[in-house]
């Protein structure tokens, strides 16, 4: 698997437990990032090229960028971020394929690059109503 900062080891097994359960299904991944400087968020060459490559990895493992947004400010707490980003993933094995498909160096190695901190969010991706 990729490297990547913060990785909850934990919750990397309940996803490869439910990859393998038989049970498997979709799977919304909710990506709050905090960019590096050198990124440039919104219009830096950096996070440009994550993004590029990003929309373009994705649907590698049949997965989609939903939706991404900046975030204008924290009404509550202090959480410092510049986007949240919806990935949808048709399972949590195509989620975890992500780290070994065609172009995941490039990928990850963008967002080494670009991302200072995430946070991702897991949540069920069969309550939403598009046809993947």
């Amino acid at each position: 698997m990729a490297e990547v900062k913060n990785r909850n080891d934990d919750e990397i097994r309940v996803i490869r437990d439910i990859a393998t359960s038989g049970n498997d299904g979709p799977v919304l991944m909710l990506n709050m990032n905090r960019y590096c400087e050198a990124a440039g968020f919104p219009d830096g060459e950096l996070y440009n090229d994550y993004m590029t490559v990003l929309e373009k990895f994705v649907p590698v493992v049949g997965a989609r960028i939903l939706w991404r947004h900046p975030v204008l400010g924290q009404p509550v707490g202090e959480q410092k971020l510049h986007e949240v980003l919806a990935a949808w993933y048709p399972t949590h094995q195509a989620f975890l394929d992500l780290f070994h498909a065609p172009g995941s160096e490039e990928n990850f190695r963008l967002r080494a690059l670009a991302v200072e901190y995430a946070v991702i969010h897991r949540f069920p991706g069969d309550v939403y109503p598009f046809s993947p």
